[in-house]
């Protein structure tokens, strides 16, 4: 079989104004051609195809049904082409308009979105997919493509993408409404001796730190119950035991649950955010506005009624 060849548009726009046209003289005109231009046009392509589009008869260029199929087709492509010219248009004015996004749990459920949210209100024409896993997924996804940029608890190694740290909070403690340490001003360490804690499923960065921390102060808890973040202000609230937590979660939490407090915690534990990105979208405007339009970070959430 012939190899097709459309290396060129021009024509393929000599076809469809021929076809509207329906004679070479008044396509001729229309494109500003000689008469022979025009034919010699359509005969380099039916040429390059492999079939004829028109039947001679007397002059007259009669349509044969494969030119009604092809002109449907470059109509498509035209709408194609046009919608290409409004992409243009706002790729200068606005820079990518499309962007995978992910984010840690810590700051999936309402911090990134109010971000997003945010953006939006900028630019409603920004395209974002968002979607919600642990932080070694995040770097896994944004370094196999899958995913532009992500937010994920630092640290993280990768050679492969750009990280900025964005910031740094202390962890709070989350209590039951009607545990005996609800009314305490801050929740210590000891604090925690027999009690029961609720901690992120492990591997993870945050419950690592707790369970070194307990260790080093040689505390005996009475046990722990892993769970992911979306579960733990539930379990908490309905008095399986403590948890230590980042404020923006718990921030997120005392937004519906009701039987819980949030004290603040000694020793500090700290936890650190930031946002990776593949080098290509170092200088792009979509990460310009993530980092531009991010929520404030909530320090000390306060006392909250039980």
């Amino acid at each position: 079989m012939k190899e097709i060849n459309l290396n060129s548009l021009k024509s393929l726009m000599v076809f469809k104004t021929l076809y509207e046209s329906d004679t070479a003289t008044r396509a001729a005109k229309a494109l500003g051609l000689t008469q022979s231009g025009v034919s010699r046009s359509l005969a380099q392509l039916e040429e390059n195809i492999g079939m004829p589009l028109f039947m001679r008869h007397k002059n007259r260029l009669i349509k044969l049904p494969e030119a009604d199929e092809l002109y449907q087709e470059i109509m498509q492509l035209m709408g194609n082409l046009d919608e290409m010219k409004h992409t243009i248009v706002a790729l200068r004015e606005f820079g990518v308009s499309r962007m995978r996004l992910a984010s840690a749990p810590a700051l999936g459920f309402a911090f990134i979105p109010e971000a997003i949210a945010r953006i939006l209100r900028i630019n409603p024409k920004y395209s974002i997919y968002f979607d919600i896993m642990p932080s070694p997924d995040v770097v896994r996804a944004i370094e196999s493509g899958h995913f532009d940029a992500g937010f994920v608890t630092l640290p993280i190694n990768s050679e492969r993408l750009i990280v900025d740290e964005l910031f740094e909070v202390e962890a709070v403690c989350l209590v039951p409404a009607n545990h005996p340490l609800a009314s305490a001003e801050q929740i210590e360490i000891t604090d925690f001796r027999n009690q029961h804690l609720v901690i992120p499923n492990q591997p993870n960065l945050a419950a690592d730190q707790v369970l070194r921390l307990i260790s080093q102060h040689k505390i005996r808890i009475a046990g722990k119950t892993e769970a992911n973040i979306a579960a733990i202000c539930s379990l908490v609230a309905n008095g399986v035991g403590l948890s230590l937590i980042n404020p923006i979660t718990a921030y997120d939490t005392v937004a519906v649950q009701r039987d819980i407090v949030v004290k603040p915690f000694r020793p500090a534990l700290h936890y650190r955010f930031g946002l990776a990105y593949r080098r290509s979208w170092a200088d792009t405007q979509l990460i310009h506005l993530l980092k531009e339009n991010l929520p404030e970070t909530p320090r000390y959430l306060g006392p909250t009624p039980g």
